[in-house]
């Protein structure tokens, strides 16, 4: 057929996606190419271990992730419908022993996630051709793998894996400013902006009185004297990416800073996933609903499409499905904004129902989700359009662990409660702020790094794991400054693969080049 993308789709199944893509474009969603293709079992499993894609550097955690999702699958505990990769041309896997219901709701909800992957901003630095990099990786790794024996490379990626979340969610977005030593420069003034003192503007002849020698020399001193304090600095401000502080500063052989580099390049790939997953979940879902119930669902296929949904937006108590928060957020907001039911007149609104019962038709639903989701990340999505109404209507609430059984409790019903926890767990995709604040710590070469408290304490387990990672690759004693039950310690690393040093911080205790709180 002309025109028909590449793709091993039965002609049935052929001709429900052609009509699906149409009736998808006809809504407005726009999106990439996507290819389908039809996988046994087993193949969906082997590439959902890669994280959807076909080929992936060799490493153990990719093959216990096949053994889980085999055992999940022989035992009935459930299996993968869909997968859709953030690629052009999309890639999308369709399972061999789902119906024909089964496939057009996957089709469906798959041009969902193509239309976001494109047009949501915080893809658009991705790289779209990640498909035939991850196979550059995988040729790279296993080429050093041949040059320096299995066990050393997979030993060394095990520390580099342990430490992929310290990057800089937002360094992709936001140009931050480096050393000397960073970008290159060698060091000194190299690389810098020329030095312009501070002057008030004056007319020629008053110039010597209004920015008299002696001030604009002064100045001059103490910017020569922050630079030179500067210079004995590593990094010369608390750096995010710790990856790439690794990459640049570490004593790695340069096999190693390559697998490193990897590591990274990959993990800030998956960044946009986990800072979009409501909102991406929840579009997709809201536009499987669209197309099936109003066009490609047939009555005899009803009851069977209504189980897969339900299933799909099921969220037990106390757990959180970000299919179902989102596809709710989605249609609540379609709904205020079709009946005027935002901004300051409706919010001083305070009888006793009119603000359910307010309706302008202003009917501009469908626009502002299509707005939303151009710019939208999730932080900002709950922060702006989670509501007191929402929350109530469907029972959210805050739990906690209890102390004495390790259960989940219900703490709160509270609206503002209930959103800060979301908040706090969506914000740097669930991870700590963690900084580099100084690279010789001690002027003993050590590394010390901060976490910037936001509301969540680190895991102690988690953050013995990391320190021996990073212990491994700086090759001398690391340290890590945390808030533990409102008191601030150091956890130090001292030996290659030693016990944690847990230390709580006193007056005397050494400060680093920079503080973080």
């Amino acid at each position: 057929m002309p025109g028909t993308p590449s793709t091993d789709l039965s002609p049935e199944l052929l001709g429900h996606m052609l009509a699906i893509k149409s009736k998808a474009q006809e809504y407005g969603l726009d999106f990439h190419e996507v290819i389908f293709e039809v996988l046994p079992f087993d193949m969906m499993n082997q590439i959902a271990a890669y994280g959807g894609f076909p080929v992936r550097y060799p490493h153990w955690r990719f093959g216990m992730e096949y053994e889980k999702l085999s055992k999940r699958d022989a035992y009935g505990l459930g299996r993968i419908y869909e997968m859709v990769i953030n690629t052009d041309p999309v890639y999308a896997y369709l399972q061999e022993s789902n119906g024909v219901t089964d496939q057009k709701l996957v089709m469906s909800h798959v041009y969902g996630h193509a239309d976001f992957f494109k047009n949501n901003a915080w893809f658009s630095k991705t790289n779209r051709k990640m498909l035939d990099e991850m196979a550059n990786h995988s040729t790279r790794v296993r080429r050093y793998i041949d040059q320096h024996g299995g066990d050393v490379v997979e030993h060394f990626i095990d520390a580099c894996l342990s430490l992929e979340s310290l990057i800089d969610t937002h360094s992709q977005f936001v140009k931050r400013d480096q050393s000397p030593s960073d970008r290159g420069g060698g060091g000194g003034s190299e690389g810098r902006t020329a030095y312009e003192p501070e002057r008030f503007p004056a007319k020629d002849y008053m110039e010597p009185f209004i920015n008299p020698q002696d001030v604009l020399r002064r100045q001059k001193e103490a910017h020569m004297e922050q630079v030179r304090a500067a210079r004995g600095r590593l990094p010369e401000r608390p750096d995010r990416d710790v990856l790439a502080f690794l990459i640049r500063h570490a004593p790695l052989e340069e096999w190693q800073r390559d697998v490193l580099s990897i590591v990274r390049e990959e993990a800030y790939y998956f960044v946009p996933q986990a800072m979009t997953k409501i909102m991406n979940e929840g579009w997709a879902s809201y536009w499987h609903s669209k197309l099936m119930t109003r066009h490609f669902c047939e009555a005899s296929e009803i009851i069977h499409y209504c189980d897969q949904h339900s299933g799909v937006i099921h969220m037990p108590d106390g757990g959180f499905n970000p299919y179902k928060i989102g596809i709710e957020l989605w249609k609540d907001i379609e709904r205020r904004w079709d009946t005027g039911q935002h901004g300051p007149a409706w919010e001083r609104l305070d009888g006793v129902g009119d603000r359910a019962a307010f309706d302008d038709s202003s009917g501009q639903g469908r626009e502002k989700i299509f707005q939303v989701r151009r710019v939208y990340n999730d932080v900002m999505f709950v922060d702006e359009f989670l509501t007191e109404e929402f929350v109530t209507k469907h029972r959210m609430y805050q739990t906690k662990k209890d102390e004495q059984t390790g259960e989940a409790r219900i703490a709160s019903h509270e609206y503002q409660k209930v959103k800060q926890t979301l908040l706090h767990y969506l914000t740097n995709r669930g991870e700590p702020f963690i900084y580099v604040v100084d690279g010789n710590y001690l002027n003993r070469g050590e590394l010390y790094l901060a976490h910037q408290f936001s509301g969540l304490e680190i895991e102690a387990a988690r953050a013995g794991e990391v320190l021996r990672a990073l212990r491994m690759l700086w090759g001398r004693p690391v340290h890590l400054q945390m808030r533990v039950r409102d008191e601030m310690c150091v956890l130090t690393c001292e030996e290659p693969g030693g016990d944690i040093k847990n230390d709580r911080i006193g007056e005397d205790t050494p400060k680093p080049a920079h503080m973080v709180t």
